[in-house]
C-alpha cells in the first residue's frame, strides 16, 4: 500500500498496489488498480518510506467491519476506508477523533465516549474545509457519503506509537483548504 505522494490533500492516505522491487535503484514500481473507468495507473521510484503492508487482510473492494467502534474516544488516532466514488476501490484515510459539537473538551467533563455519534477529524485540513471532519454512527455504522464527497467506509482504531508516527512523518508543512 503505497502512501499517496501526488495531490497534497491525499498525503495521509494509502491506496492497494502490485509493487515491483528494483535492486538497481532500491525504490519499487506501484501499478495501481483500475479506477472505475480510469485505466492502470504505474508509478516508478516510489521509496521504501511510502510503503507498508496491508494491516488487514479486507480486500480494497470491500467494507472493513469496524470492531473498534465502543472503543474509539476523543483523541484516539484511526485510518478509515475513502473511495471517491462506488466504483473506486477503497484506500484508507488517517485522522484523530475529535469531540463533538456541544462539548468544551474538559477531560474530566468530557461524555463524547457515550454519545452514539463519533465526530472523525482530518486536522490536516483547515477548519471549514469539508474535508476537516465527518461524523459515524456508533452503533450502526456503514458506508456513508455521496458521490460529491465519497464515501467512508470501516474504521480501525491505530494501536502502536509506530503506526501513529508512520502516518504523522506525511504530515504536510501547511493547513490544507
Amino acid at each position: 500500500q503505497p502512501r499517496e505522494d501526488g495531490h497534497v490533500g491525499f498525503l495521509l492516505s494509502c491506496y492497494d498496489a502490485h509493487l515491483r522491487y528494483d535492486r538497481r535503484t532500491d525504490t519499487f514500481t506501484a501499478r495501481y488498480p483500475p479506477h472505475g473507468r480510469k485505466p492502470a495507473k504505474e508509478e516508478e521510484g516510489v521509496q521504501w518510506c511510502r510503503v507498508r503492508a496491508a494491516p488487514l487482510s479486507t480486500p480494497a473492494q470491500d467494507l472493513h467491519a469496524s470492531g473498534c467502534l465502543e472503543d474509539l474516544r476523543p483523541g484516539d488516532h484511526f485510518e478509515i476506508q475513502w473511495r471517491k466514488n462506488k466504483d473506486f476501490p477503497y484506500g484508507w484515510w488517517y485522522g484523530v477523533v475529535g469531540h463533538l459539537e456541544p462539548c468544551n473538551a474538559n477531560e474530566h467533563l468530557c461524555r463524547c465516549h457515550e454519545d452514539d455519534t463519533i465526530m472523525l477529524e482530518f486536522k490536516h485540513y483547515a477548519a471549514g474545509s469539508r474535508w476537516r471532519q465527518t461524523t459515524v454512527s456508533r452503533k450502526d455504522h456503514r458506508e456513508k457519503g455521496d458521490e460529491t464527497d465519497g464515501f467512508y467506509g470501516g474504521i480501525r482504531k491505530l494501536q502502536t506509537k509506530d503506526e501513529i508516527s508512520t502516518w504523522r512523518r506525511f504530515w504536510p508543512v501547511d493547513v490544507l483548504s
